[in-house]
């Protein structure tokens, strides 16, 4: 694949940028219209409006790296941004949500490659990972990660009310307390939370120089810290259910579920002060080095 030389950029260079990406997002504006919606209205794609911010952040803390970025317009770009295209167009006349919105995704990267070449893959990879997190998930892919959650954060409730001593009867995934029942498996499943939490995680890992072992065990124990985060909720809340006011039990759950992100930043931090007091390396020297 032919390539032209690198240099730096000047005025016209940037404009050029801007005017492509501009047009680009002008021509898949749908799409792009229709992620952002769905973020706005569905409460279980909420992390759909942190995923811009968090790749910001992400690019702000590697910022030094942009001196690194230089112009070098090759023919990849197109490609890609063909590629994005001809995805975006089958997903729509295909009826499949997630190849219109990936596709529209990958045209605006190709976009950029094809005037700065490759090299913003490699050193921005952590920002263009959170931008993963721009795409709906498809409704059968939650529906299947929603049953499990939902026996999950009933079984784990009723366990941590049996601890405690409160007397609680297990009925599917309804609890029954003080005689009232609880349906703590499909109204507090977690899934509004879990994907939120999961790009807390992530930006967590990748907004610190932690070493690559160090990221991998933050990930995976994302999902444990997600339901431990959803169970913290959950106790409370059945409580107040079985034994309190509903309108209090109801405005307790809606406003606890905004606390769930500080705790998991908490509880992250807490497991890599475990893993530092155990004398594991978990930091690189520098955050230019990830």
């Amino acid at each position: 694949m032919l390539r032209r030389p690198r240099r730096s950029w000047q005025a016209h260079d940037a404009a050029q940028l801007a005017l492509l990406l501009g047009l680009g997002v002008w021509f898949h504006r749908q799409p792009l219209m229709d992620i952002f919606s769905i973020g706005l209205h569905d409460a279980e794609q909420s992390h759909i409006l942190l995923a811009p911010i968090v790749a910001f952040w992400l690019i702000w803390l590697r910022r030094s790296r942009l001196r690194c970025v230089m112009v070098q317009p090759n023919l990849w770009g197109p490609a890609v941004a063909g590629l994005g295209w001809l995805m975006s167009w089958w997903g729509f006349e295909s009826g499949t949500q997630i190849a219109w919105h990936a596709g529209a995704l990958i045209s605006l990267i190709g976009i950029v490659l094809s005037v700065t070449g490759p090299m913003p893959l490699r050193l921005f990879a952590p920002a263009l990972g959170a931008l993963l997190f721009l795409l709906p998930v498809p409704g059968e892919i939650r529906h299947r990660l929603a049953l499990p959650l939902q026996e999950l954060a009933t079984t784990v409730t009723y366990s941590m009310l049996q601890v405690i001593g409160v007397e609680a009867v297990k009925n599917g995934n309804i609890l029954v307390i003080n005689g009232e029942q609880v349906a703590v498996g499909e109204a507090c499943n977690g899934m509004r939370i879990v994907f939120a939490l999961t790009l807390v995680v992530y930006t967590f890992a990748f907004g610190m120089p932690l070493k690559p072992g160090t990221r991998v065990t933050l990930l995976v124990f994302s999902p444990a810290i997600a339901v431990a985060c959803n169970v913290l909720r959950l106790v409370p809340t059945s409580l107040l259910f079985g034994y309190g006011d509903v309108e209090l039990a109801t405005a307790f759950h809606d406003y606890a579920g905004w606390g769930m992100l500080p705790l998991a930043m908490l509880m992250l931090w807490a497991l890599l002060r475990a893993i530092r007091w155990l004398e594991f390396p978990v930091t690189q020297l520098r955050l230019a080095s990830q």
